[in-house]
């Protein structure tokens, strides 16, 4: 008799689950089908963005590929927004929760349906993070499948992307570009399916997820209009009735070193900062002892060699073509920066699942050797001083200042600030502060990519910081510093920071402070009153059970 691999769906057996069973009939489950394990494929198909607009199709391959294996495969969708369209509104408030919708909308029908295992489809930034937090929280066999990295868009002969447009805003308010060369930029940017082409946050969190070992070798770079990415999910399908088969579970493979693999990669590829609050996120939910000083415990050690955007000249198309990250994987691991004995979702190790991957193209130039990397240790810092005790984070992949003070220009919004920053108000040695926008101030730490790339379009991406306790976008690049923890509306110190005061960033020491004494803080810290918290909908539901940003932002960190 062959071995039941139903973990969960077992309980529709029996007279009195009948009922339970009517309801399933309906949906095309037979009697056969029952004794076999039933497959949630959790698709984030949708029309709003470019980044999932192909998924839909990937879910059907992805629901063969089970069926094929021997499974009882039922698709179910959860929601997406996108960072690049809601970026610089008050939309973007909502990007970061719906990271933590979509991981609960996942664990709920899994949960709620008695799933046996499940394969979850993402692209957009925040979906990935979901899609492994519900994978972690659910704990049945998973894997999971990246949509994939949309093409570069092409102008006057160049590759571009979406942050092209940005700071395409940025030279035309400097009178760099006119109308019509940005409305040609804009038109050129985005010319299919996919997420964004750079080494951004879905690419990052990708690479990581592979590098962890949670999906299919090589599938983080393959694009997402290609042969292998149908394939990809296709595979996925079979390879979680594998798992069943070999009662592999999430928890074996998401180990602490699972996550120094995922680490090592991100630094290696010069990944975004969002990967911190991510991965954070991700540990949580498995109950993995990670935190954010392990970021930079890595970072010491793992050489920048991506040669990627935002810092570089190359999207992830490119690297696809060269060899991909498994490539990249392979390389690490023989110069001794990956754990290798790690399990992975195909039952074998790291180190077994690369043996036979490709090596990257002879003559390449998208991955640098570690005899000429482009930064000798990792491009994604945590600082910490008296103006960020629990932690702040910046990415220093590019940029040439490692030492800058200046005076703080303080706004309590991303609008005042980008309204400062066209108006020409902010001078080249400033510091520019924006609070207030933290996980519960936003509420949602929203993003500020469209204010740093305007400040990157007018020359000023090293001349001016910008601080912020919201977040940054991966395409963001320059001397920026986001995450600064604890945030202004639970009176962090970036709240007490006033217009003048004298702030320092140093990367090299790895130090963000003002020139203030602690009597001083604690002065300002007896007038300060908190701004009344958000407390309508999901935001005011965000804003009242956030952890803070250093913690991943969770919205189930229960030791308060």
């Amino acid at each position: 008799m062959s071995k039941d691999l139903r973990i969960k769906s077992n309980a529709f057996d029996g007279t009195m689950r009948a009922p339970n069973r009517a309801m399933l009939r309906a949906v095309g489950v037979t009697d056969e089908d029952f004794k076999k394990p039933m497959v949630g494929v959790a698709s984030t198909w949708a029309e709003v963005t470019p980044c999932n607009i192909h998924i839909d199709e990937l879910a059907v391959s992805a629901k063969n590929g089970v069926r094929e294996a021997g499974g009882v495969p039922l698709i179910f969708n959860t929601i997406t927004v996108s960072d690049g369209i809601s970026m610089g509104t008050q939309g973007m408030r909502y990007s970061l929760p719906s990271r933590d919708v979509i991981a609960d909308s996942i664990e709920t029908v899994v949960g709620a349906e008695n799933l046996d295992g499940l394969v979850a489809i993402g692209a957009c930034d925040k979906n990935i993070p979901g899609c492994m937090i519900a994978i972690a929280n659910s704990n049945v066999p998973a894997v999971f499948v990246y949509g994939g990295t949309i093409a570069p868009g092409s102008h006057r002969g160049k590759d571009i992307d979406i942050v092209s447009v940005f700071e395409g805003v940025g030279k035309h308010n400097n009178g760099d570009i006119d109308d019509n060369e940005l409305k040609a930029i804009e038109c050129s940017a985005c010319p299919g399916a996919g997420a964004c082409g750079g080494m951004y946050t879905a690419n990052t969190m990708a690479s990581a997820v592979e590098a962890m070992g949670m999906s299919l070798p090589g599938s983080s770079s393959n694009p997402a209009e290609s042969a292998e990415k149908a394939e990809d999910v296709k595979a996925a399908g079979q390879a979680v009735y594998s798992m069943l088969e070999n009662d592999i579970y999430p928890k074996d493979i998401m180990t602490k070193e699972a996550f120094e693999n995922a680490i090592t990669v991100v630094m290696a590829l010069g990944g975004s900062t969002n990967a911190i609050l991510h991965l954070l996120a991700i540990a949580h939910a498995a109950e993995v002892d990670l935190t954010i000083d392990d970021f930079n415990r890595m970072q010491e050690k793992v050489p920048h060699l991506a040669d990627l955007k935002p810092s570089g000249r190359f999207v992830m198309q490119d690297l696809h073509r060269v060899g991909g990250v498994q490539a990249v994987m392979k390389l690490l691991l023989e110069s001794g920066y990956l754990h290798g004995d790690c399990l992975t979702i195909t039952g074998k190790t790291i180190a077994e699942n690369l043996a036979d991957a490709p090596s990257l193209t002879e003559g390449q130039e998208v991955i640098m050797p570690f005899e000429n990397p482009k930064r000798e240790d990792g491009p994604l810092i945590v600082l910490k001083g008296n103006l960020s005790p629990t932690g702040a984070v910046a990415k220093v992949s590019g940029v040439k200042v490692t030492r800058h003070t200046g005076p703080a220009r303080v706004f309590d919004t991303e609008k005042e600030a980008t309204a400062a920053v066209m108006a020409n108000e902010i001078n080249d040695g400033d510091v520019l502060v924006i609070r207030y926008v933290g996980p519960k101030g936003g509420p949602g730490m929203p993003e500020m990519l469209s204010i740093s790339s305007i400040l990157v379009g007018k020359g000023k991406g090293e001349s001016v910081a910008l601080l912020t306790d919201g977040r940054f976008s991966g395409g963001t690049h320059g001397l920026v510093v986001g995450h600064i923890s604890p945030e202004a509306q639970v009176g962090g110190p970036i709240a007490l920071l006033q217009e003048g005061d004298m702030v320092t960033i140093d990367s090299s020491e790895k130090v963000i402070s003002v020139d203030l004494s602690d009597e001083e803080l604690e002065r300002r810290r007896k007038d300060w009153v908190a701004p009344p918290l958000y407390s309508k909908g999901i935001l005011g539901k965000y804003a009242h059970n956030v952890s803070c940003s250093s913690k991943g932002a969770v919205t189930d960190y229960l030791n308060k």
